[in-house]
């Protein structure tokens, strides 16, 4: 089994006999590997059939379904791999659930989902949908809508919160630094990320990670780089106005540094993954024993490095704190170490005795998870949100 396997979830870690909870694993994710390269057709099914069902449930989307139907298929993909993990998967669900209510999503609506769903997957199944598959896929679906029900149904908190656009910077072309300024103190931790909408595109959520741990004052910043095809992020960066008003969700994410650990910290940080990076030793420079630290932070040019002064400056004023840069290309020498993150970080060895964040791209953490796992890090000593911010 390669690294690469073992984070994409295309084959489960060999374990005890199999048991009846390994062959529902099993058919589930089968299945889904003969439906998934007719994704996009996928989607069309499963939105019709749920509009169709629920007809009030289309007023909760926004007009153009493009984004949301590729979302589709990135939280089925991330279910799908966590289902035989339950520890894991439990915790997203709750947040997931939590994160729901801000759409005003109704306990009827997670009936007409898992219809609209199982009846897509049976139609791209064809021949190979069987009773075994389809119950499986039931009990399965049971189990996310009972978590993320109980969740919604628990929690006593807002929705959603107001932000007021108190800042926006722009930083090149495809960057901006946003400043937002809530109405009440929003309860998340630093390296989590939170779901804004803006007024450029209504009903259409973007992932953000906030750049510090939470102020006094319940000031957010977020870094947002204009992605091909975001368009939400590319409405942030050139639009966005001091002034405007954001919705914010509930938190969602899994990344902290632990407390009760003892061993050493590595953060490795692409792009604006270096936002929650930033939040996290924020908080961490405020314990009284704060954990040796190395970030190493990269992008193909040193352009791309757009907050390494910054983070240079910090590094400065504390001396448990090593800051690495590092470039794919250079023209002229900078002071950088060249190649990916995934070359330079195993390029200083396995890390086995630290714990490890990783943020960025997906196609960054998948090949900076892999070949550390390769190097000989612990996977359970990487912690990595997987979705993607757009």
């Amino acid at each position: 089994m390669t690294a690469d396997q073992l984070i994409a979830g295309d084959v489960a870690p060999q374990r005890r006999p199999a048991s009846e909870a390994d062959r529902t694993v099993e058919l589930i994710r089968t299945s889904f590997a003969l439906v998934e390269p007719q994704a996009e057709e996928l989607g069309k099914h499963f939105y019709a059939t749920l509009f169709g069902r629920a007809p009030e449930t289309r007023d909760l989307f926004p007009v153009n379904m493009e984004v949301q139907r590729s979302r589709l298929l990135r939280a089925l993909v991330h279910v799908v791999q966590m289902v035989d993990q339950p520890d894991d998967l439990v915790p997203f669900l709750q947040q997931l659930g939590r994160d729901h209510r801000k759409f005003g999503v109704l306990s009827q609506h997670y009936d007409a989902v898992g219809e609209a769903l199982l009846s897509a997957i049976a139609t791209y199944a064809g021949e190979h949908w069987t009773p075994e598959i389809e119950k499986a896929w039931t009990g399965a679906y049971g189990i996310v809508a009972d978590a993320m029900q109980q969740a919604a149904a628990a929690e006593r908190g807002p929705a959603s919160w107001l932000g007021r656009v108190v800042d926006h910077r722009r930083i090149g072309w495809d960057l901006a630094v946003v400043t937002v300024a809530t109405d009440q103190p929003v309860p998340y931790q630093a390296g989590q990320y939170l779901s804004v909408e803006t007024p450029h595109r209504p009903r259409l959520w973007r992932y953000l990670s906030p750049a510090n741990s939470p102020r006094p004052d319940g000031t957010i910043e977020f870094h947002v780089r204009a992605v091909e095809n975001g368009w939400v992020s590319r409405a942030i960066v050139a639009h966005s106005r001091v002034g405007e008003t954001w919705r914010i969700g509930p938190p969602m994410g899994r990344m902290a540094v632990p407390y009760n650990s003892e061993r050493e910290l590595l953060m490795v940080a692409g792009g604006t993954g270096i936002a929650p990076m930033k939040a996290l030793l924020d908080e961490v420079r405020q314990r009284p024993r704060p954990p040796r630290t190395q970030v190493f932070v990269g992008g193909r040019t040193w352009e791309d490095l757009y907050d390494f002064t910054a983070l240079r400056k910090l590094s400065y004023n504390f001396p448990w704190l090593d800051v690495i840069p590092v470039v794919e290309h250079e023209d002229e020498p900078s002071g950088a170490e060249t190649g990916t993150l995934a070359d330079v970080v195993t390029r200083f060895g396995a890390w086995s005795d630290h714990d490890v964040l990783v943020c960025g791209s997906p196609a960054m953490i998948r090949s900076t998870v892999s070949r550390m796992l390769v190097a000989g890090t612990p996977l359970d000593r990487i912690t990595y949100d997987p979705f993607t911010m757009d």
